[in-house]
């Protein structure tokens, strides 16, 4: 009989149905687990669920009998994946299931930013409609998408669908080459092309120690354009101080985030210091988390867990992924 431990299941929304694998097993459920709870929740586990809590190699090494970590999420940088691989721990995770929900919370906050919503609805709660005497006022610049350049970063699933929608706004939509590379190729952009030439750039790609700060001061002075920072991947592709004194200098027209490095974010962290901004919008970390999305991760993740015990494992990751 298999012991699965699920870590962290108040990740996943309460209403989000979890059904029960079709196995003989014992499934712990914890709504969270702390760093020092981890060794002692999963002994005598075969099967971790976790979507944010860290496996590392130190942890792993006192879990003799753990044989799957299902990761209830895309990104599996919580894991050490090369010591699984090391020592024949399979890692699987979570794909394609959020190619509407992400996409779409990706272009809310490219046209909230692109027409300052959020600063002309402030400007409404303070009375300056009522002040401006006429039936409209024009405080806040408003651009239209149709005719602008979008720079993506990541051209897996999300970023193709990025794309798509993009080209039926209208939109020119450029795959970013990676950075440092040369020869791109008829598909993609070269990187400085990208960051000179765009009006929004968006990120789709997962964090590595390659791509960590990979949106930097060099990157940010080099755009030319002023453009929209849309970041949905992961916080730490760009370095947050960096961020602040893009914005701070007007090296950017604003930023739109769903992530943060290091979540939540402490009260005095950059991403909150610009957080009330009106070209600044922050959000939870939910782009990923509409209903319909989170019901197909959570019958993938028992999908991928029957598949393993059957002896068919599907979507295993390497620790180059």
């Amino acid at each position: 009989m298999h012991k699965i431990v699920f870590l962290d299941r108040a990740t996943i929304a309460p209403q989000i149905r979890l059904r029960s694998p079709a196995f003989a097993h014992e499934l712990v459920v914890h709504d969270r687990t702390a760093p020092e709870q981890i060794v002692e929740r999963l002994a005598g586990a075969s099967i971790a669920i976790t979507n944010k809590v860290p496996l590392s190699a130190a942890v792993l090494a006192q879990l003799p009998a753990l044989r799957l970590v299902a990761v209830a999420a895309t990104g599996t940088d919580c894991v050490d994946k090369a010591y699984c691989q090391q020592h024949g721990i399979a890692v699987a995770n979570i794909r394609g299931y959020a190619v509407n929900t992400v996409p779409e919370h990706t272009f809310a906050l490219m046209l909230a930013l692109r027409r300052n919503l959020v600063a002309y609805r402030d400007d409404v709660l303070a009375g300056e409609w009522q002040r401006s005497g006429q039936f409209c006022f024009f405080n806040h610049t408003i651009h239209d998408l149709r005719g602008a350049r979008l720079g993506i970063i990541g051209e897996g699933v999300l970023g193709q669908r990025v794309a798509d929608i993009a080209r039926a706004f209208g939109m020119v939509p450029l795959f970013a080459a990676r950075k440092g590379k040369t020869g791109a190729g008829r598909l993609y952009t070269p990187w400085d092309e990208m960051l000179a030439t765009s009006d929004i750039i968006t990120l789709h790609c997962p964090l590595t120690p390659q791509s960590r700060g990979m949106i930097a001061t060099p990157e940010f002075r080099a755009m030319a354009r002023r453009p929209l920072i849309i970041n949905t991947g992961r916080g730490g592709l760009v370095d947050e101080a960096a961020l602040v004194q893009a914005l701070d200098e007007g090296l950017i027209a604003g930023a739109g985030f769903d992530v943060a490095d290091g979540e939540p974010p402490a009260a005095d962290s950059p991403m909150m210091r610009i957080a009330a901004r009106p070209n600044v919008i922050l959000t939870p970390h939910v782009a990923w988390a509409s209903d319909e999305a989170q019901q197909t991760l959570a019958d993938q993740l028992i999908d991928n867990i029957e598949n393993f015990v059957a002896g068919r494992p599907t979507n295993l990751v390497d620790s180059a992924y």
